[in-house]
């Protein structure tokens, strides 16, 4: 996936073939914020106007502009491996979520 980071927002970025642009669209929020241009450049001034704007919109309506991520991640996994990552987790000498934190870092970047 192509994308671009600011503030905070990721955009997935795409080519339109037929239209010979560049187009994305933030990820992780419900609103739909999108943005287009000709060329990378213009691409990035563009996605940072929109979340920009994005944010001004939102404090004009006085409505919480939306995070992509708070830092709580909920899951539900199935008892064995939840009983796995807390002995490895153990092992390591760490906090579940220390561990997680890591495992996922490490996946990420994999």
């Amino acid at each position: 996936m192509n994308a671009m980071t600011y503030k905070g927002y990721t955009a997935r970025i795409e080519f339109d073939d037929h239209d010979s642009i560049f187009v994305g669209r933030l990820l992780g929020i419900r609103d739909i914020v999108g943005f287009h241009a000709d060329n990378v450049p213009e691409l990035r001034a563009a996605f940072e106007e929109s979340v920009d704007d994005y944010l001004e919109a939102c404090a004009k309506i006085g409505k919480p502009a939306e995070k992509p991520a708070s830092g709580k991640l909920m899951l539900r996994v199935p008892p064995e491996l939840h009983g796995s990552a807390l002995v490895a987790a153990k092992a390591a000498g760490k906090s579940l979520n220390q561990w997680a934190t890591e495992v996922l870092r490490q996946a990420i970047h994999a």
